[in-house]
This record gives structure tokens, C-alpha cells and sequence, in this order.
């Protein structure tokens, strides 16, 4: 692991604090009129998703984690698990839902994301910013039913449930952003 300290944090760098692994969410240097400079970070637990404020001395020595991160396919669900294979090696892995968290809502199968690994352990999923995928179930418009904005329910291939605008037909495909949960466009 290399070492880093406090002073090189940047927002986004994985750590190993204590044996957990943590996301700096924000961070900053603090230096007051009196006694020593230190910073303030906000650290999300990568594995349980919990919040914790810290303050390190400023200077102090962290250990930085070496996350991996690799292409790969979605191939097809395996009871609950998912099924990804590798991009390059053509390994297969089985990821839990819990490790995926909302992204399970966006894949597809033979879509592709970026598997996080610390090790041999899988700790995230980062997917593109946006994804396309089919409407399976909605309400029909109904004709004079226009009014500017209105939005409908709409089932979409996953399971996710969108608000889409009153012309979106059953069947079609729309452009989902995957940061948001919300409906962008027609695909």
C-alpha cells in the first residue's frame, strides 16, 4: 500500500483507515491563527456505506487503497447473484446485489460496467453516465390529455420504475441517467 499524506488527499481517493475501507467524500485544510494546521474530511465506509467526519493532523500519514478497475460484461443472473466476465480475460465473477446497489436497476444483460476491485473483492460498480432501455409497462395517453410537463409511471425493463412524459408509448426505448433515476429522452 503506498503512503500518502494528509496533505495529498483529493476527493474521490480510496483509503485503508483501521482496516475499513474509505471514500474521502470532501476534505479540508484547516490553519488556525493558534496551534497546529489539520484537516477536516467527510469518509464514506465503501463496504457499508456509512458517513464518519474525521480530522487528521495536517501532515499526517495515510495508507492509500489501490482500487482496481476492470471492464466487464453482464452475462446473466445466477439465482440472486449477478454474473460479470471480464473484458480481457474472459473470467467469470458473481457479485451480490448488496455490493451493487442501485446500479442493479440499469443492467442489462451483455451491457458493460466498470467493476471496482480492492483484491479479489468486489466493492462497487461504476456505470456510463446514462443507459437505454425498453418500456415494458405504462399507461396509454389519453388524446387531450396534453398538459405541458405532465408525467406518467413507467415499468422499464429492469423493474425500475421512471416518470416519463404522456407520449412515451409501451415498447419504446428511452435514455435513463444512472447518476439520477430520471428520464432524459427517446433512445
Amino acid at each position: 500500500m503506498p503512503t500518502i499524506t494528509t496533505n495529498d488527499l483529493k476527493n474521490g481517493m480510496t483509503l485503508e483507515i483501521e482496516a475499513d475501507l474509505v471514500q474521502v467524500v470532501e476534505f479540508q485544510h484547516v490553519k488556525p491563527g493558534k496551534g497546529h494546521a489539520f484537516v477536516r474530511t467527510t469518509l464514506r465506509n465503501v463496504r457499508t456505506g456509512s458517513v464518519v467526519d474525521r480530522t487528521f493532523r495536517a501532515g499526517e500519514k495515510v495508507k492509500r487503497a489501490i482500487i482496481d478497475k476492470r471492464s466487464m460484461q453482464f452475462l446473466y443472473r445466477d439465482g440472486a447473484d449477478y454474473v460479470f466476465m471480464d473484458d480481457q480475460t474472459y473470467d467469470q465473477m458473481q457479485v451480490s446485489p448488496a455490493t451493487l446497489g442501485d446500479a442493479s436497476n440499469y443492467l442489462v444483460e451483455q451491457s458493460t460496467a466498470l467493476i471496482l476491485l480492492f483484491g479479489d473483492e468486489v466493492i462497487g460498480v461504476e456505470l456510463p453516465a446514462s443507459v437505454e432501455l425498453d418500456i415494458t409497462e405504462t399507461e396509454p395517453g389519453v388524446q387531450g390529455d396534453r398538459v405541458s410537463g405532465a408525467r406518467k409511471p413507467a415499468t422499464l425493463e429492469t423493474g425500475l420504475t421512471v416518470q416519463v412524459p404522456l407520449f412515451i408509448e409501451m415498447g419504446e426505448r428511452v435514455k435513463v441517467d444512472t447518476r439520477s433515476g430520471e428520464y432524459l429522452s427517446r433512445a
